[in-house]
């Protein structure tokens, strides 16, 4: 199958998401935290079961403050609980953008190395009708193919 996948990204819309990368980045500049290993061993992540205790604790503390310790600073355990959710959810529409980002560029990896393997092919086919300049060309492309006592290249897959 030749051309698996057709960008459909023009290049006013690579400016436009650049342009918005920029304004996001403007936005969050020193806004965020970075953890160091140190860091993130020290504060680790806060486990499944762990997110639940947490979850039942702001359940309770809404339906029954009098309840709630009275050494607990509640706006800022709301203010902590509402600034995560709000970091989950966007973290996880980015991880998507993300994830399909990777996915794509797979696809046009692969078109790629498809073509670049029929190019080798046809450079091959040339050096043996003696046409200039394929002989150093197919050696120079030979390096990316293993030796396996056949000059002829692997039929799927590759450098993705």
């Amino acid at each position: 199958m030749k051309n698996i996948i057709v960008s459909k990204m023009t290049a006013t819309d690579w400016e436009r998401f650049d342009d918005l990368l920029d304004q996001m980045e403007a936005l969050l500049e020193g806004k965020l935290a970075v953890l160091d290993e140190n860091g993130r061993v020290r504060y680790g992540s806060v486990n499944e079961q762990n997110k639940l205790l947490i979850n039942k604790v702001w359940q309770f503390r809404q339906s029954k403050p009098a309840m709630s310790s009275p050494d607990v600073d509640w706006q800022a355990f709301e203010e902590d609980y509402n600034e995560r959710e709000r970091l989950e959810t966007r973290g996880d529409r980015l991880s998507s953008i993300a994830y399909r980002f990777k996915s794509t560029k797979i696809l046009h990896d692969y078109d790629n190395y498809q073509d670049a393997l029929d190019d080798y092919a046809y450079s091959q086919y040339k050096k043996g009708s003696d046409a200039d300049g394929f002989a150093e060309k197919t050696a120079e492309l030979r390096q990316f193919f293993p030796k396996s006592g056949k000059e002829k290249p692997p039929e799927e897959g590759g450098n993705n």
